[in-house]
């Protein structure tokens, strides 16, 4: 067994302000989307200003996380909301779900493009190839702060989260930084540099990003509040399966483009 490297989750304190590693993990993902779709503009890959890419991250981080709180509430732990209606919007308070970002964000990303006038799929090709920087930082902050451990196991690398109980568990947060972190940026950054037909991108991340995380959610401890909802499998895997769906849909719909992402 591992001992768990107890890291404080705020890297620093100055009055109200605190600045906390999970929120720079996250701001390091946005920097990084920014600065990769602004050189994709820059060689023709994508069809946006400075100014427009700026605007569509907007779009996209208040879809993202209207989405995230949204299918959280009513979908992981609508029981106790309903009985604590003004928690609703204490996102502070801990509880997001990605598929709801997930969905969100293309909310986002969609009313952008329509106001716009710019072409829906090659944005989401662009941003496809590069968010699972953000997902990969994003895991390794849910280790520092020692929430969505693992199931209960006895590998030598097996870790006792302060907030898991006695018992040894799988560090599955590591497991999730690699497997929907770098693993998937490698695959969507290969094809994006065979410059695919549009929309295959954003089909392989889909694709890439379901498979990945249902794997994981076999190492991480389902919600308390939940259980596993159908059979052995959890809530997460459940919502894989549907967005494993949505993906090739995506896919075979770029097989009817003709232009390269």
């Amino acid at each position: 067994m591992l001992p768990y490297p107890d890291i404080d989750p705020a890297i620093f304190t100055i009055g109200w302000f605190q600045l906390r590693w999970y929120s720079l993990m996250y701001i390091i993902g946005l920097v990084a989307s920014f600065l990769f779709l602004r050189r994709a503009a820059r060689n023709g890959r994508l069809q946006m200003t400075d100014e427009q890419i700026e605007t569509s991250l907007v779009y996209a981080l208040i879809g993202m996380i209207l989405g995230a709180r949204i299918a959280y509430v009513f979908i992981y732990n609508f029981d106790y909301y309903r009985n604590h209606l003004s928690e609703m919007l204490m996102i502070w308070q801990g509880g997001l779900s990605f598929h709801g970002g997930f969905v969100g964000l293309i909310t986002g990303l969609f009313i952008f493009c329509r106001l716009n006038k710019i072409e829906y799929l090659n944005v989401t090709d662009n941003v496809a190839a590069i968010i699972p920087v953000g997902l990969g930082f994003g895991r390794l902050g849910n280790f520092i702060n020692g929430e969505l451990w693992g199931r209960v196991t006895d590998v030598p690398w097996a870790m006792v989260f302060p907030t898991g109980g006695p018992l040894a568990r799988h560090p599955s947060q590591i497991y999730e930084s690699f497997l929907e972190g770098w693993f998937l940026l490698a695959l969507t950054l290969f094809v994006y540099s065979r410059k695919p037909k549009t929309g295959v991108v954003s089909a392989t991340f889909i694709l890439g990003y379901a498979s990945f995380r249902f794997i994981g959610e076999f190492f991480r401890e389902p919600d308390a509040q939940l259980g596993t909802v159908l059979g052995p499998f959890s809530m997460g895997q459940v919502l894989c399966a549907v967005m494993w769906l949505f993906g090739a849909f995506i896919f075979m719909l770029s097989q009817s483009k003709t232009r390269r992402a």
